[in-house]
C-alpha cells in the first residue's frame, strides 16, 4: 500500500530554542518539585510521633478490651515480634505468641514496641503536652493568680528530665516473679516503669529471663543516657550550625550547577548548527560531550536537591535513618527504574512474539493475510505503548511508597489518597473514555496503521493509533488528532479490499445512447485484461449503467473492486482512458 507520509519540516534554530526553552521549564519544575518532596519529607519526620501514655508503661498481662492486632507476615511462625527504637534505631525486639494458646496470653508484639518506645522516649525527648494556646494561657493565669505553682505545660512536667549521668535503669522483681525495668531520675520518689520481659521473650531471645533482663537493663541504660546527650542544648545548637552551613554549601553548589546546565543549554543549539554544516566527527563527538554533560548536570542537581533534604533531616535529633533512607533513595529509584525497563523490554519481546504467531497463523485464508500483517504492525505499536505506560505507574507507585515517610502512613491517609484519586478520575473522565476506547479499537479491527479511513467528516490516511487518540493524515498533509472516543462512526475505504465509483457525463442529446454505452463496455474489458491493472483488480470492472439524468446531462457509472488501497489510482486511470475514448465519439 502506497504510504503518503511526508514529514513536515521546520527551522533546525527555532526548534532548538523552543527545545532549549522546554528543558530549562522541565529543569525547574524537577528542582522544585526535588526541593519540595525533601522538605515534606523533613516536615514529617520532625513531627513527633504518638505514643502511649506513661501509665500504661507497666505492661500488666492480661489487657482488657484490647482487640487483636493484624496478623504481620514477616512474623508467622511461633513469634509475633515488635521492634523498640530509641532515636530511630532498634534497640531491642520484645514478643509475644504467634497463636492464642487460650486464657490471658498479654498484649502483641508491636502494640508492646509502641507503649515502651512511647515509655522510653518520655526519658530524653521533651514534650509539651499543651498547645500554643494552652501555653500563652497558662503563663498569663500564673502571672496573675497562680504565682509559684508549677506549669503543667512545662516540657519535664514529668520531672523524668536531666543529666544524662544521673539516669539509671533498675531492675524490679514483681510478686509473680516477673522481671520489671523501671528508670530511677533523681527528684522522683518513685521509679518510672519501662517494660516487662515476658516469658516470650526470654524464649524468643533464647536466654533465661533473669538475664535478658540484666542484658536489657545495660543496653537501654546505655542508649537513654547518649540520648539525652543528643537532645542537649549544645549538641541541638552544633547540629543546627552543622546544618546551616552543609546547606549554604549544598545551596551554592546547587547554583554553580544551574549555571553550568543554562550554559551548556546556550551552547547545544551552535554545536549543533556546527556539525549540521561541517559534518565533522571532532564537531559531532564535541556535542555528545555537551549533552551527555547536560544531562550528568540534570542528575546533579536532583541529587543536590535529595542531599539538602536529608540534611534538614539531620538537623533534628532521631532523624539519622531516615535520612540515610533519603540519601539512599537516588540509588534505589535508579535500580527500580533498571529493574522496570529490563520488564519492560521483556514483556515488549514477549508481546511481539505472540503477535508474530498470531500473524503467521497458517489457517488464516491468504486474503487476510496482508490485513493481518497490518493489523500486527499496529497492535505491535499500541501494546508496547501499554506496557511502556504500566511499567511507568508501577515505577510511579513503587517510588511513592518507597519514601519513607510515605511508607508508613496511617489508614486514613490512605483513604484520604482514594478519595483524592476519586476526585482526578471526575476531572478527567474524558481521558479515561478515551483511553478505554482506545482499548476497545485494539481488539475491533476497525482500522490500523496505513488505512484511509473517514472519521467525522475528515478523511485521511492512519499514520498513529495511540491510546488516547488517531491521527490522521489528509490528502493535503494535515495532520488530524481525533479522541478515541470519537472514532464510534468509521468509514474504512482500504479494509481487505477497497472499491470506487467512475462517473462519466453524457449529453442528453444523445441520439446513440446504446452505443456510447457499448463504447463504454468495450473500454471497460480493455482496461481489466491490461497486464499491469488486472493484477490489481479483484473483479472485472463492471458497468453500472445509467444512474441519474439532468438538464443537460446523463450520469453512467462504472464500478471497480481493487486490493486495499489501489482504488484511487486505478479510478484515475480508467476515467482517463474513457475521457480519451469518447472524445472521437460524435
Amino acid at each position: 500500500m502506497t504510504r503518503i507520509l511526508q514529514p513536515m519540516r521546520s527551522s533546525r534554530q527555532g526548534l532548538s530554542s523552543a527545545l532549549g526553552g522546554l528543558s530549562r521549564r522541565a529543569l525547574a519544575l524537577l528542582m522544585t518539585l526535588g526541593l519540595g518532596l525533601a522538605l515534606t519529607i523533613a516536615m514529617a519526620a520532625f513531627q513527633p510521633h504518638p505514643t502511649a501514655a506513661a501509665t500504661a508503661a507497666a505492661e500488666p498481662p492480661g489487657s482488657a478490651g484490647r482487640g487483636p492486632a493484624p496478623v504481620d507476615p514477616a512474623n508467622t511462625g511461633s513469634f509475633r515480634l515488635g521492634t523498640v527504637r530509641i532515636l530511630g534505631v532498634p534497640a531491642i525486639t520484645v514478643a509475644s505468641p504467634a497463636l492464642d494458646a487460650g486464657g490471658d496470653s498479654g498484649p502483641e508484639a508491636s502494640e508492646r514496641a509502641r507503649v515502651i518506645e512511647g515509655n522510653l522516649s518520655q526519658l530524653y525527648e521533651p514534650r509539651n503536652p499543651c498547645t500554643p494556646g494552652e501555653r500563652v494561657g497558662e503563663a498569663l493565669l500564673d502571672r496573675l493568680s497562680l504565682q509559684g505553682t508549677k506549669a503543667a505545660c512545662d516540657p519535664n512536667h514529668l520531672g523524668l528530665l536531666g543529666a544524662p549521668e544521673a539516669l539509671r535503669v533498675v531492675l524490679l522483681r514483681e510478686p509473680g516473679g516477673g522481671q520489671r525495668l523501671a528508670a530511677l531520675v533523681p527528684g522522683r520518689s518513685s521509679p518510672f516503669p519501662l517494660l516487662t520481659v515476658t516469658e516470650q521473650d526470654a524464649q524468643f531471645n533464647g536466654l533465661p529471663a533473669d538475664a535478658l533482663a540484666e542484658q536489657w537493663r545495660g543496653l537501654l541504660e546505655r542508649r537513654l543516657r547518649s540520648a539525652r546527650c543528643v537532645f542537649g542544648k549544645e549538641q541541638l545548637n552544633g547540629r543546627l550550625r552543622t546544618a546551616l552551613a552543609s546547606l549554604a554549601g549544598l545551596a551554592l553548589l546547587m547554583a554553580l550547577a544551574v549555571a553550568l546546565w543554562h550554559l551548556s543549554q546556550r551552547l547545544l543549539p551552535r554545536l549543533q548548527s556546527r556539525r549540521d554544516e561541517r559534518s565533522g566527527r571532532f564537531d559531532t563527538l564535541l556535542l555528545q560531550l555537551t549533552q551527555a554533560f547536560s544531562r550528568l548536570l540534570t542528575a546533579l542537581v536532583l541529587l543536590l536537591g535529595v542531599a539538602m533534604g536529608a540534611v534538614l533531616l539531620l538537623a533534628w535529633p532521631g532523624q539519622i535513618p531516615a535520612a540515610i533512607d533519603v540519601l539512599l533513595q537516588p540509588l534505589v529509584v535508579l535500580m527500580k527504574a533498571l529493574l522496570l525497563t529490563a520488564v519492560a523490554v521483556v514483556l515488549r519481546g514477549l508481546v511481539g512474539l505472540l503477535l508474530s504467531q498470531w500473524a503467521s497463523h497458517l489457517a488464516v485464508n491468504a486474503d487476510h493475510r496482508a490485513r493481518r500483517r497490518q493489523r500486527y504492525l499496529s497492535l505491535l505499536r499500541v501494546l508496547g505503548r501499554l506496557v511502556n505506560l504500566a511499567c511507568l505507574l508501577l515505577f510511579a507507585i513503587w517510588t511513592v511508597l518507597g519514601i519513607p515517610v510515605l511508607r508508613d502512613l496511617s489508614s486514613n491517609a490512605v483513604l484520604a489518597s482514594g478519595a483524592v484519586l476519586g476526585a482526578l478520575a471526575l476531572v478527567f473522565q474524558g481521558l479515561l473514555r478515551d483511553f478505554v476506547a482506545g482499548l476497545v479499537l485494539l481488539l475491533d479491527d476497525r482500522y490500523a496503521i496505513g488505512d484511509v479511513v473517514e472519521i467525522g467528516g475528515r478523511c485521511g490516511e492512519v499514520v498513529d493509533v495511540g491510546v488516547l487518540s488517531t491521527e490522521l493524515r489528509c490528502a493535503d498533509q494535515r495532520v488530524v488528532v481525533v479522541p478515541n472516543s470519537h472514532c464510534e462512526q468509521v468509514v474504512n475505504h482500504t479494509k481487505l479490499r477497497s472499491g470506487a465509483e467512475v462517473t462519466l457525463l453524457l449529453p442528453r442529446a444523445t441520439t446513440d445512447l446504446a452505443g456510447a454505452l457499448a463504447l463504454i463496455g468495450e473500454e471497460l474489458a480493455a482496461f481489466g485484461s491490461d497486464p499491469h491493472w488486472a493484477p490489481k483488480l479483484l473483479e472485472p470492472p463492471r458497468l453500472l449503467g445509467i444512474e441519474a439524468m439532468t438538464e443537460h446531462d446523463l450520469q453512467v457509472k462504472a464500478l471497480l473492486i481493487t486490493e486495499a488501497g489501489q482504488q484511487a489510482p486505478a479510478r484515475r486511470e480508467l476515467l482517463g482512458r474513457l475521457v480519451q475514448r469518447l472524445q472521437g465519439w460524435p
